[in-house]
């Protein structure tokens, strides 16, 4: 380099070196906004509720959607990675679901209310406090809904997303409640709870008479005993709950059953919300 440049060069380093500190050590005050969240009373569990709301890329509040109901739906729970599938799968050039609602149920007593009253010590001994299932279902059908629907735009095509415990409850609701959803994600149901008594009901939506369009998608990783039992392999019980729908006499409703043994029960879930849609949502030809 000439010597009589090497001021000129130095002077320009400094400036130029000042003026990219400046921009790394500028607070950022702009917020990254995912969704709404709002603290909804219910008078059926006479407590708040926080929802976690996200909304579809050029929402439109003069339109109608599908919603997607997420059990375990706070921030530190599946809301964020879940709202993302939502929208991966809703990008024009993937195209695979439809722009949808997605309402994150955050919990404050998840044990309680996603299981059914226990009938023996051993359930009293897994969750001592339990059996608030059948309020929790009522508040989503008669308080959570109509909410979304008028507040939001609901177009009454609803999903149901449930993992755990959550896959328990959604389970329950399907065989109780089959119309509050038209699509039933369930993730490693925790079938165990009272000795796997869902697995001998006999809901209506096994019988030819049950008529409204249901799709159901069941989805278990390689996870063995949670209850510590060997009476109740997670996987074998799920296997055994798409076979129990699977062999209904209704014409109405499908099941789709996904055995993931590269997952466990820790790391299921993202990867089945994933591949449920795609069951769920053939694609377009």
């Amino acid at each position: 380099m000439n010597m009589k440049l090497l001021p000129t060069f130095f002077f320009l380093l400094f400036i130029f070196g000042t003026k990219a500190q400046n921009i790394v050590n500028q607070p950022v005050n702009n917020s990254f906004i995912l969704g709404k969240t709002e603290v909804f009373h219910s008078d059926i569990l006479s407590e708040d509720r926080t929802l976690n709301i996200y909304l579809p890329e050029g929402y439109n509040s003069k339109l109608k959607y599908p919603v997607i109901y997420l059990l375990d739906g706070s921030a530190d729970e599946d809301f964020i990675h879940v709202a993302g599938i939502v929208q991966f799968n809703t990008f024009p050039w993937v195209n695979r679901i439809p722009k949808s609602i997605v309402v994150g149920i955050a919990n404050t007593n998840r044990k309680f209310n996603f299981t059914s009253p226990g009938g023996s010590k051993s359930d009293e001994k897994l969750i001592p406090k339990n059996g608030g299932s059948a309020p929790f279902i009522s508040f989503i059908e008669k308080e959570l809904q109509p909410h979304i629907d008028q507040k939001f735009g609901g177009n009454k095509d609803n999903t149901i997303i449930g993992q755990s415990l959550g896959g328990l409850l959604a389970t329950e609701i399907l065989f109780t409640k089959p119309q509050l959803f038209s699509k039933y994600i369930i993730i490693s149901p925790s079938l165990w709870w009272r000795d796997g008594y869902l697995l001998r009901e006999k809901p209506a939506i096994l019988n030819s008479g049950y008529t409204s369009p249901t799709h159901v998608y069941i989805g278990v990783g390689k996870e063995g005993s949670i209850d510590g039992s060997k009476n109740h392999i997670m996987e074998k019980d799920a296997k055994l709950l798409a076979k129990k729908i699977k062999n209904g006499l209704s014409k109405t409703v499908n099941v789709f059953f996904n055995y993931l043994p590269d997952e466990d029960h820790a790391t299921v879930t993202h990867q089945a919300v994933f591949n449920a849609f795609r069951a769920l949502y053939p694609k377009k030809k």
